[in-house]
């Protein structure tokens, strides 16, 4: 090769080095931390969905695990301890961004940390928690997507009576350690009258408690059961459709699982599609944007699930304008 020749080689070769380096820079692996607040498998078959919701949304957007990002998961099984030790190992990692699901476990990752960027779901009261200033402009590390809004709570006592007309007397189960378990319960107690029933609040901080409390209320005729939102209801949710078959009590669940489970009735957000909304916001972190200038989310689907089997072992009829208007009917 003449040396007028390699030396135009070496210059063309030098000049494409940098664009080869910002390739490389561009596709540098990202890590991605996920803290679930509950546990893993069938124990809560809602989160084990969304996760796999998440993964698929951050595929389709072009993040591949192994390729471009690391996605370091941790299950808290509801258990404080064990999420606070998880939280702090993932953001050890030095995460680029973390996912975080439930209150229980936002509160004491968004304690360790107001750096990293957060996304949460499946959050009842970010605002009221501290997790962000306000919906509209967060304002610190976190944004994400709410679980619903207080007054569709006022909804479950409306379908409790439209499929069993007789009830006079609800046991609402709700979950003290959160404050969306106080709220759910006022936005319950508002409409009460217009419905002439009579509430009777249930903690649902041990399987004891749940198992006593329910049995002193079935002890009087005409009653059922709202199951407001919480890590605790998930977690009591076998005991608490078991109670219920047992009681021969109507019950209202907050989310499809329970109704999978041989629960009765269930109207509450598609938890598995905040999953995949929240794979955009992640995405858009990575790309550059701050969790400060992404606005919290309230949900905009509901789903509706019969379970027929429980229905008619309870004596009950649904009501065909009930039956149609049912996004899912489990016979």
């Amino acid at each position: 090769m003449r040396r007028r020749e390699f030396i135009a080689l070496l210059g063309g070769a030098s000049g494409a080095w940098p664009f080869a380096l910002r390739a490389q820079q561009g596709e540098r692996m990202r890590r991605i931390g996920v803290l679930i607040g509950a546990a893993a498998g069938e124990a809560d078959a809602d989160a084990t969905a969304g996760v796999a919701a998440f993964q698929e949304g951050l595929r389709q957007l072009g993040w591949t695990e192994g390729h471009n990002v690391r996605i370091n998961m941790r299950w808290g099984a509801s258990d404080g301890d064990r999420i606070r030790k998880f939280a702090a190992e993932l953001i050890a990692l030095a995460p680029d961004v973390i996912l975080v699901t439930g209150s229980q476990a936002a509160a004491p990752l968004l304690q360790a940390t107001r750096t990293v960027p957060v996304v949460f779901v499946n959050v009842g009261d970010p605002v009221g928690a501290g997790f962000v200033e306000s919906l509209a402009r967060p304002g610190g590390n976190a944004t994400g997507f709410m679980l619903f809004e207080y007054g569709m709570s006022a909804k479950w006592l409306e379908l409790l009576k439209q499929i069993a007309p007789n009830v006079t007397r609800v046991a609402v189960l709700r979950d003290l350690s959160i404050a969306a378990g106080i709220r759910q319960l006022g936005a319950i107690q508002s409409v009460a009258p217009s419905f002439s029933v009579e509430l009777s609040p249930v903690n649902v901080r041990d399987a004891s408690e749940i198992e006593q409390a329910i049995m002193a209320f079935a002890r009087s005729a005409n009653g059922g059961v709202i199951v407001t939102g919480g890590p605790l209801a998930v977690r009591h949710r076998n005991l608490v459709i078991t109670l219920a078959a047992r009681h021969k009590l109507p019950a209202v669940y907050f989310r499809r699982s329970f109704v999978a489970d041989g629960g009765l009735i269930s109207y509450g957000p598609d938890f598995v599609d905040q999953y995949r909304l929240a794979a955009r916001y992640v995405d858009q972190i990575l790309k550059g944007e701050k969790p400060a200038d992404l606005p919290v989310q309230a949900p905009t689907k509901f789903e509706l699930v019969i379970n027929l089997k429980t229905a008619k072992a309870l004596g009950l009829t649904i009501p065909p304008t009930l039956l149609a208007r049912a996004d899912e009917v489990i016979e």
